[in-house]
């Protein structure tokens, strides 16, 4: 594969994830994603570090259409919005490539044998 193969499949990844991080994070809270409570709170740092981390490329795709929306921002601020989220989905993507590599890594390094 190439490195347009390579960074196609990244985005994939990344987008996956996110998608699927955000639909369970609705699904189990029955409120909106978005950067606000329950997802993001600064009373519990660690858990909105990683909300933002897995599903914040689609919280941030949501705010950015709900503005547009509501008139606070224009059209060309949307597309840069759009193109943030998607550089953020891909660099998630990147990262859970590297950390499944580096399991694959370890695990296969294991000895299983009795």
């Amino acid at each position: 594969m190439g490195l347009v193969e390579y960074t196609l499949f990244a985005f994939m990844v990344g987008l996956t994830s996110c998608g699927l991080a955000g639909s369970a994070m609705e699904l189990i809270s029955g409120q909106r994603l978005a950067f606000a409570e329950p997802y993001v709170s600064p009373a519990h740092l660690l858990r909105s570090l990683f909300a933002t981390a897995c599903a914040g490329p689609l919280m941030f795709a949501n705010e950015a259409l709900d503005a547009w929306r509501q008139g606070r921002i224009s059209a060309p601020a949307l597309i840069s919005c759009g193109c943030t989220a998607t550089v953020w989905a891909l660099a998630l993507g990147v990262v859970l490539i590297d950390i499944a590599s580096r399991a694959g890594i370890l695990l296969g390094s294991a000895d299983f044998s009795a």
